[in-house]
């Protein structure tokens, strides 16, 4: 799996604004292929401009599809409305993680 992490600073002021763009662009995402997750994160509970969006996929390949369809950069637009400044964007490696649709663990396996 691999994930896109991008990095905006929004204003405090912005976040409400910033979070519904956000969740618009979530129907969308589902219908990409090899999507998985998508998820914001803020540090300092709600103290600092730092937030971070990561997405999901199941191959590097689905990744960077959004890429050619021009998925990544609607959702970009929008959520740059609200943003000081271009975001920081990464691909990374998912070395581990459980997500929905994962197989189920044996009985067996979750003894430790």
């Amino acid at each position: 799996m691999y994930a896109r992490v991008t990095q905006f600073r929004i204003s405090p002021d912005k976040i409400g604004e910033f979070v519904a763009a956000f969740q618009a662009a979530v129907p969308h995402a589902r219908q990409q292929k090899g999507y998985r997750a998508l998820m914001a994160l803020r540090a300092g509970g709600g103290s600092t401009e730092d937030v971070r969006v990561i997405s999901v996929w199941n191959s590097l390949e689905d990744l960077t599809a959004g890429e050619q369809n021009f998925y990544l950069y609607q959702a970009l637009a929008k959520c740059l409305a609200f943003s000081k400044g271009f975001p920081l964007i990464e691909g990374q490696e998912v070395l581990c993680g459980d997500f929905p649709g994962e197989r189920s663990l044996s009985a067996d396996e979750t003894q430790f």
